[in-house]
């Protein structure tokens, strides 16, 4: 088994899934959370969300052969996507509104706050640009993050304060608009020289 582990491909997958997961803008939605229904199981929504990722990394693709999409449609759909919660991060509004939760423990911070249709389908976008080991190497690093966020969110809200957390947000949303568009580009290439 030949391993292509690239560290450029393992930063650059790692920062897309960041600004994709965006743990940091999901600060106030935990605190949130945890005023509502008390504990937040940090361990068991971050092995959750890890799980999910690569079992959609290994049968995204087949799932959407089964259906018929090839995985540059399925990239430009997610250009689509990731744009638009650039454009959430940025202006600071609320395109898609996700029903109340009831409890914190896999639904909604599992999925679909970690593991959400965005970071599912940047997973995809990403498969088809780069080798599989270099984004598994990105999903364990974005996870221990996540893991780590979600253990001292309470403390982070303080250091950073409400300032802090929009500029990072704001920032990050910069960057994920260039990735759609950059995903956008050569995914569509892809599919008119087909």
């Amino acid at each position: 088994m030949n391993f292509n582990f690239d560290l450029r491909e393992i930063a650059t997958a790692s920062m897309v899934l960041f600004a994709v997961i965006d743990i940091l803008g999901s600060i106030p939605i935990i605190i949130g959370l945890r005023k509502k229904v008390g504990h937040i199981q940090s361990e068991k929504a971050s092995v959750v969300a890890a799980c999910i990722m690569v079992a959609f990394l290994f049968l995204g693709e087949e799932i959407l052969n089964l259906i018929g999409i090839d995985v540059n449609s399925f990239a430009v759909a997610g250009a689509f996507i990731i744009f638009f919660l650039a454009i959430e991060m940025i202006l600071g509004i609320t395109i898609y509104k996700d029903d109340e939760p009831e409890s914190a423990s896999i639904v909604p911070i599992a999925f679909p706050l970690i593991a959400g249709a965005g970071t599912l389908t940047a997973l995809l976008s990403l498969r088809a640009e780069y080798h599989v080991e270099n984004i598994i190497v990105a999903i364990i690093v974005n996870i221990i993050f996540v893991y780590l966020v979600l253990k001292s969110s309470v403390k982070l809200e303080k250091i950073l304060g409400k300032g802090g957390v929009n500029v990072i947000r704001k920032v990050f949303g910069v960057i994920l608009m260039a990735i759609a568009v950059k995903l956008f580009a050569a995914n569509i290439n892809e599919l008119f020289n087909q």
